[in-house]
């Protein structure tokens, strides 16, 4: 991972205030994704599938000590995405069902 070197702490908020924006983006993107999913399911239980979340979870916590990250952080915030998107993609796919 490249990370600039910043020679004030405007400009370091200013890096931050980028990554913070582009974590926004990514998780706009993520949701769109979980719409379509949406799509593909035929049953609110194929929705909410435990076994899919623990894997999302467990890769996102390798990941994070991989990259010398808090894993109980990252299980965290992905416990917490997941749960929205889950209700997210469960009002589409009802929306789908119902054309």
């Amino acid at each position: 991972m490249n990370i600039k070197k910043c020679k004030t702490l405007d400009e370091a908020r200013v890096e931050i205030d980028k990554v913070d924006n582009d974590i926004v983006k990514l998780i706009a993107l993520r949701n769109e994704y979980i719409k379509q999913i949406a799509h593909f399911k035929n049953s609110v239980e194929e929705v909410k599938s435990e076994e899919r979340i623990a894997d999302v979870v467990s890769r996102a916590r390798a990941k994070a000590i991989e990259l010398d990250l808090s894993p109980n952080l990252i299980n965290d915030i992905f416990v917490r995405l997941i749960d929205d998107m889950v209700e997210s993609e469960i009002a589409e796919f009802k929306n789908a069902k119902n054309f």
